[in-house]
């Protein structure tokens, strides 16, 4: 079973996305918070796989929640839960560790397989707008990326040359697919090789190596 906890500060929120989860039949929402603090304890005493994270709430925003709880051992996948597409608080949300996010009104069906790709490790933005946030974040990034250092540094170059080659195109938002049609070699090889290199950067999915990508410039908004 996939052990969930849905953070929004409103309950009929909380109850119909219990509703939806739980008749998945795979899916189990194991505790509910009302704000940001609480879900940083739900987090820490639960050890959920996955948390429902609204940002905007009174009482403690889930920005700064995502950010503690990503930052503790062994964290649970943070799926932003959010109104706007274009959302604001999606951008911080991406660089302070959340695994993927989808609208308020996404598809039941779209809400349960976000959380299992969560859980399965496979980030995801929601696919309406994967490239729209994608280019957005790569051109707030161009402004700002520095040499990396300490641990971006070394496993910057721990990567070997191909393994760089498929980050950055899957930062350009390529699929495995397409990265290896580019590449002219099979989708498992591209698999293979990106599964290595998130082990390297210390990443648990795709999202996050592209936030990586950006952040030590390995890739940019001009490639």
């Amino acid at each position: 079973m996939i052990s969930v906890v849905l953070t929004d500060d409103q309950a009929v929120v909380r109850a119909g996305f219990r509703v939806i989860l739980e008749s998945a039949g795979d899916i189990e929402v194991v505790g509910e918070a009302a704000n940001g603090p609480e879900a940083v304890e739900l987090a820490r005493r639960l050890q959920p796989d996955v948390i429902c994270m609204d940002v905007r709430m009174p009482g403690g925003d889930g920005l700064a929640a995502t950010q503690q709880i990503t930052s503790a051992p062994h964290a649970p996948a943070i799926l932003v839960v959010t109104t706007f597409d274009l959302d604001e608080y999606v951008f911080g949300a991406l660089e302070a560790g959340a695994s993927g996010f989808v609208l308020k009104d996404t598809d039941p069906d779209d809400l349960v397989d976000a959380i299992r790709r969560l859980a399965n490790g496979l980030g995801l933005v929601d696919q309406a707008v994967t490239h729209r946030v994608i280019a957005e974040f790569a051109r707030r990034r161009a402004t700002r990326v520095a040499e990396p250092t300490g641990a971006d540094a070394a496993a910057l170059a721990s990567l070997t040359e191909r393994e760089a080659d498929i980050v950055r195109l899957l930062a350009k938002g390529l699929s495995n697919a397409e990265i290896a049609r580019d590449l002219f070699v099979e989708t498992s090889t591209v698999k293979s090789h990106l599964s290595r290199a998130m082990t390297k950067i210390g990443v648990r999915d795709r999202v996050q190596t592209v936030v990586w990508a950006y952040r030590v410039g390995i890739a940019s908004p001009r490639d």
